[in-house]
Protein backbone atom coordinates (compact mmCIF):
# COMPACT_ATOMS: atom_id res chain seq x y z
CA UNK A 1 0.00 0.00 0.00
CA UNK A 2 1.17 3.66 -0.84
CA UNK A 3 0.80 6.61 0.93
CA UNK A 4 -0.68 9.22 -1.66
CA UNK A 5 -1.02 12.78 -0.82
CA UNK A 6 -3.73 14.61 -2.40
CA UNK A 7 -3.28 18.60 -2.96
CA UNK A 8 -5.60 20.81 -4.67
CA UNK A 9 -6.40 24.89 -3.55
CA UNK A 10 -9.07 25.74 -3.68
CA UNK A 11 -12.35 25.82 -5.45
CA UNK A 12 -12.43 24.03 -9.23
CA UNK A 13 -9.15 22.75 -8.31
CA UNK A 14 -10.58 20.83 -5.14
CA UNK A 15 -13.34 19.46 -7.24
CA UNK A 16 -11.63 18.07 -9.71
CA UNK A 17 -8.72 16.43 -7.47
CA UNK A 18 -11.82 15.00 -5.46
CA UNK A 19 -12.92 13.16 -8.97
CA UNK A 20 -9.51 11.45 -8.66
CA UNK A 21 -10.55 9.79 -5.67
CA UNK A 22 -11.54 6.21 -6.91
CA UNK A 23 -7.42 6.01 -8.28
CA UNK A 24 -6.62 6.18 -4.62
CA UNK A 25 -8.53 3.25 -3.38
CA UNK A 26 -6.86 0.48 -1.39
CA UNK A 27 -3.93 3.16 -0.61
CA UNK A 28 -3.51 5.24 2.19
CA UNK A 29 -4.53 8.42 1.20
CA UNK A 30 -4.28 12.11 2.83
CA UNK A 31 -5.46 15.33 1.49
CA UNK A 32 -3.75 18.73 1.60
CA UNK A 33 -5.58 22.02 0.67
CA UNK A 34 -6.20 25.54 1.81
CA UNK A 35 -9.45 25.13 3.79
CA UNK A 36 -10.82 23.29 6.51
CA UNK A 37 -14.36 23.53 5.41
CA UNK A 38 -13.41 20.66 3.18
CA UNK A 39 -13.27 18.53 6.13
CA UNK A 40 -16.89 17.47 5.61
CA UNK A 41 -16.20 16.24 2.05
CA UNK A 42 -13.23 13.74 2.62
CA UNK A 43 -12.99 10.58 5.28
CA UNK A 44 -9.31 10.84 5.24
CA UNK A 45 -6.92 12.88 7.30
CA UNK A 46 -7.16 16.40 5.38
CA UNK A 47 -3.68 18.85 6.06
CA UNK A 48 -4.86 22.77 5.15
CA UNK A 49 -1.97 25.04 4.76
CA UNK A 50 -2.65 28.59 3.92
CA UNK A 51 -3.37 30.23 0.87
CA UNK A 52 -0.81 32.25 -1.71
CA UNK A 53 -0.03 33.01 -4.58
CA UNK A 54 3.13 34.96 -6.30
CA UNK A 55 1.11 38.16 -5.38
CA UNK A 56 1.28 37.39 -1.27
CA UNK A 57 5.10 36.89 -1.08
CA UNK A 58 4.97 36.33 2.72
CA UNK A 59 2.23 34.33 2.62
CA UNK A 60 3.62 31.80 -0.22
CA UNK A 61 6.98 31.22 2.09
CA UNK A 62 4.58 30.65 5.21
CA UNK A 63 2.85 27.99 2.64
CA UNK A 64 6.37 26.48 1.78
CA UNK A 65 7.07 26.05 5.08
CA UNK A 66 3.61 24.22 6.19
CA UNK A 67 3.52 21.51 2.99
CA UNK A 68 6.80 20.71 4.20
CA UNK A 69 5.84 20.05 7.62
CA UNK A 70 3.45 18.17 6.30
CA UNK A 71 5.59 15.90 3.83
CA UNK A 72 7.80 15.38 7.07
CA UNK A 73 4.41 14.04 9.03
CA UNK A 74 2.68 12.39 6.48
CA UNK A 75 6.08 10.93 3.96
CA UNK A 76 4.24 10.27 0.68
CA UNK A 77 5.50 8.11 -1.69
CA UNK A 78 2.99 9.66 -4.11
CA UNK A 79 1.78 13.08 -4.61
CA UNK A 80 -1.06 14.29 -6.78
CA UNK A 81 -2.29 17.63 -7.62
CA UNK A 82 -4.58 19.51 -9.84
CA UNK A 83 -2.97 23.10 -8.87
CA UNK A 84 -1.94 25.69 -7.67
CA UNK A 85 0.44 27.42 -5.10
CA UNK A 86 -0.03 24.26 -2.86
CA UNK A 87 -0.11 21.78 -5.19
CA UNK A 88 3.24 23.10 -6.68
CA UNK A 89 5.02 23.62 -3.49
CA UNK A 90 4.33 19.85 -2.51
CA UNK A 91 5.62 18.19 -5.88
CA UNK A 92 8.57 19.99 -5.50
CA UNK A 93 9.66 19.71 -2.03
CA UNK A 94 8.17 15.49 -2.26
CA UNK A 95 10.44 15.45 -5.33
CA UNK A 96 13.59 16.29 -3.57
CA UNK A 97 12.50 13.72 -1.06
CA UNK A 98 11.70 11.02 -3.43
CA UNK A 99 7.82 10.86 -3.87
CA UNK A 100 6.95 10.14 -7.29
CA UNK A 101 4.98 13.72 -8.57
CA UNK A 102 1.83 13.97 -10.82
CA UNK A 103 0.49 17.43 -11.89
CA UNK A 104 -2.69 17.62 -13.87
CA UNK A 105 -3.56 20.98 -14.91
CA UNK A 106 -6.50 22.41 -14.07
CA UNK A 107 -9.60 22.32 -16.67
CA UNK A 108 -10.17 25.88 -16.43
CA UNK A 109 -6.37 26.79 -18.08
CA UNK A 110 -8.44 26.08 -21.90
CA UNK A 111 -6.25 28.35 -23.45
CA UNK A 112 -2.64 28.21 -22.04
CA UNK A 113 -1.04 26.12 -19.02
CA UNK A 114 -1.75 27.57 -15.89
CA UNK A 115 1.81 29.88 -14.03
CA UNK A 116 2.22 26.21 -11.84
CA UNK A 117 1.45 24.29 -14.11
CA UNK A 118 4.11 25.98 -16.58
CA UNK A 119 6.64 25.33 -13.81
CA UNK A 120 5.60 22.08 -12.80
CA UNK A 121 7.35 20.03 -15.36
CA UNK A 122 10.91 20.38 -13.83
CA UNK A 123 9.43 18.29 -10.89
CA UNK A 124 6.84 16.29 -12.02
CA UNK A 125 7.15 12.72 -13.30
CA UNK A 126 3.69 13.17 -15.09
CA UNK A 127 2.73 16.28 -15.99
CA UNK A 128 -0.85 16.31 -17.63
CA UNK A 129 -3.12 18.64 -19.27
CA UNK A 130 -6.99 18.11 -19.74
CA UNK A 131 -6.70 20.25 -23.45
CA UNK A 132 -5.79 17.89 -26.22
CA UNK A 133 -4.40 21.14 -27.75
CA UNK A 134 -2.11 22.14 -25.10
CA UNK A 135 -0.14 18.63 -25.32
CA UNK A 136 3.30 19.27 -27.00
CA UNK A 137 6.36 16.61 -27.33
CA UNK A 138 7.90 17.82 -24.66
CA UNK A 139 5.08 18.38 -22.65
CA UNK A 140 2.41 17.70 -20.83
CA UNK A 141 0.24 14.84 -21.93
CA UNK A 142 -3.23 14.74 -23.16
CA UNK A 143 -4.13 10.83 -21.73
CA UNK A 144 -7.71 12.02 -23.73
CA UNK A 145 -9.91 13.38 -20.57
CA UNK A 146 -11.21 15.89 -19.20
CA UNK A 147 -12.31 15.70 -15.28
Amino acid sequence: MKKVLAVASGGGHWVQLLRLRKAFENQQLAFMTTSAEYASEVNEPLYVVKDANLNKKIGLIIMFLQVLWVLLRFRPDVIVTTGAAPGFAAIMIGKIFGAKTLWLDSIANGEELSAAGKKAHRWADDWLTQWEHLEKEEGPSFKGRVL
